[in-house]
């Protein structure tokens, strides 16, 4: 897993043996976010193809999109920096909540009826087993509607290359035509892994636009690059 839970949220079957680990999370403190039940969408302060279609729009968010942020984050037993930390806030929730502190978004917390384990072994297991049965984990109070939504950040870690299987749960749960969709991740090694290809085909007839991937032990000290990626592609502006 990378970034958001285990080793920067990485998970890795052991089939396909352990990888180098990394050096360790920064500990330092971060306000845990408040998960939003959303019916509508905000305004951006500073202020949208076909499916399967990974084009990055050209024009920048227009000053009146209305923004969710949705995101699935893991906290516990984490890789970092060549050992493992007890991450008390998953790494995707500190980028989350840098994000929610810049822009002017509706916020919700992915999570599942079933948690995952603080447990790093027993998350490696589970999410073996999600992916190779293509699961579908239940989603636990999901927003009623995005429908008032133009642009969506859907963020959480990348577990053996991909996103965790819940994060497939919530995109098919909506109709993202004609919105815009960044894939945001938090990783060990992989960076985005899968998350456009993933998001594209869950997300039919949605614009998957520019994505970022921070990598776990280092997301509290990303600010800069965060900032950065959100006046990049629109939804900060000044």
């Amino acid at each position: 897993m990378t970034a958001g839970g285990l080793g920067a949220e990485r998970v890795e079957p052991a089939a396909l043996g352990r990888r180098a680990l990394l050096r360790g999370v920064l500990l330092g403190g971060a306000t845990a976010l408040t998960a939003v039940q959303i019916t509508g969408c905000s305004p951006s302060q500073s202020s949208g193809p076909a499916p399967e279609s990974t084009e990055r729009p050209d024009a920048a968010a227009s000053p009146g999109q209305r923004v969710l942020l949705a995101y699935f984050s893991r906290p516990g037993e984490n890789h970092s920096y060549g050992g493992r930390t007890n991450l008390k806030i998953g790494n995707t929730e500190v980028l989350a909540e840098m994000i929610s502190e810049r822009i002017q978004c509706d916020v919700h917390r992915i999570e599942a009826v079933d948690p995952y384990s603080d447990d790093y072994n027993e998350t490696v297991a589970r999410n073996v087993r999600e992916q190779k049965a293509d699961a579908r984990p239940a989603v636990v109070d999901p927003p009623s509607s995005i429908e008032r939504c133009d642009t969506v950040l859907l963020a959480g870690p990348i577990w053996n290359v991909r996103s965790p299987m819940i994060m497939s749960t919530f995109t098919e749960t909506y109709d993202f035509r004609g919105k815009t969709v960044h894939p945001l991740t938090t990783y060990a090694m992989s960076g985005l892994g899968t998350t456009e290809r993933d998001y594209a085909r869950s997300c039919p007839g949605a614009t998957i636009g520019e994505g970022l991937a921070v990598r776990g032990e280092e997301v509290r000290e990303a600010d800069a690059q965060v900032e950065s990626w959100l006046r990049r592609v629109g939804v900060l502006r000044g």
